[in-house]
């Protein structure tokens, strides 16, 4: 147990969990959306897309939080409208505008000469967060958290039938687009624990694991949240003692807990078939409800 509680006693370290706590939270009420609706490349171009607004904002010495959000803002909106040419499938117009935002985002780190400086940006201190900082994670969790409780409807309707939503009035793509707005909101927040390399495994893994266990999505949040949250403690505390990288570790945790519900559903399945029990399997519609 001293091994546990040893690392919270001091300030930074509660800070660092209650943040993580925050970004778990935010990232569990959105991840089942991204996964479900087969986004996480999505969320992939997003996170590093920000990277030239993150490095932009430290060499004009305004807000990183800001640079990240203009960036993130600029990319949805160009994904958004590139994937309404006909030309062009949604898919090709992530890999056109991720690979040219990281290729961006690199040139504009390397004209400064070193790499050192924006190690943060890339991996994440989550042990360095301010109270500022903590602020605007926690009033942008509530922001994401009221929108999808306000809008929870329209996204299901929306992802499971499009037509019928059309035919009472609701506009797919507007919705879509509202949700590219919150998976930005999201991506920025988690930058500023684990950085643009980890942000979309600490998005996506937790619910992927939710899904592996055929969680309902009324539920599946709550279970990436479990998920999240335990993952952050143990890994605040391993990476305390190991002295690692926080983020990594929390990101490593999260991953450990995915191959667990993977083993789990599979050491499950062989049991089923051995009974001659059909599996059930993975229904995305009930899953949904």
């Amino acid at each position: 147990m001293l091994w546990l509680i040893e690392p919270f006693e001091h300030g930074f370290m509660r800070q660092a969990f209650i943040a993580s706590l925050l970004i778990s939270l935010c990232c569990s009420l959105l991840g089942p959306h991204v996964v479900l609706r087969r986004m996480t490349f999505l969320g992939d171009a997003l996170a590093h897309a920000a990277l030239p607004g993150l490095v932009t904002a430290w060499l004009l010495g305004t807000s990183l939080f800001g640079g990240a959000l203009a960036a993130g803002l600029v990319t949805a909106s160009g994904i958004s409208w590139l994937g309404q040419q006909r030309q062009l499938r949604e898919d090709t117009a992530i890999g056109v505008l991720h690979s040219g935002m990281l290729a961006l985002g690199v040139l504009l780190i390397s004209a400064t000469g070193s790499f050192r400086d924006f190690s943060r940006m890339l991996f994440g201190n989550v042990f360095g967060i301010s109270d500022t900082e903590l602020l605007g994670i926690a009033v942008l969790t509530l922001l994401i958290a009221l929108l999808l409780r306000l809008f929870r409807k329209e996204l299901l309707l929306t992802a499971l039938d499009p037509a019928h939503a059309q035919v009472i009035g609701l506009s797919p793509a507007r919705i879509r687009t509202l949700l590219l707005f919150l998976l930005t909101l999201t991506v920025v927040t988690a930058i500023q624990a684990v950085g643009v390399v980890l942000t979309t495994a600490l998005l996506v893994t937790p619910s992927a694991a939710a899904v592996v266990l055929g969680v309902r999505l009324r539920s599946m949040w709550k279970v990436a949240f479990a998920i999240s949250a335990s993952s952050s403690f143990v890994g605040l505390c391993a990476s305390w003692h190991l002295d690692v990288s926080g983020g990594a570790t929390i990101v490593v945790c999260c991953s450990c807990s995915f191959l667990a519900a993977l083993t789990r559903q599979h050491f499950r399945q062989k049991a089923q078939s051995r009974s001659q029990i059909p599996d059930p399997g993975f229904n995305s519609t009930e899953t949904f409800c």
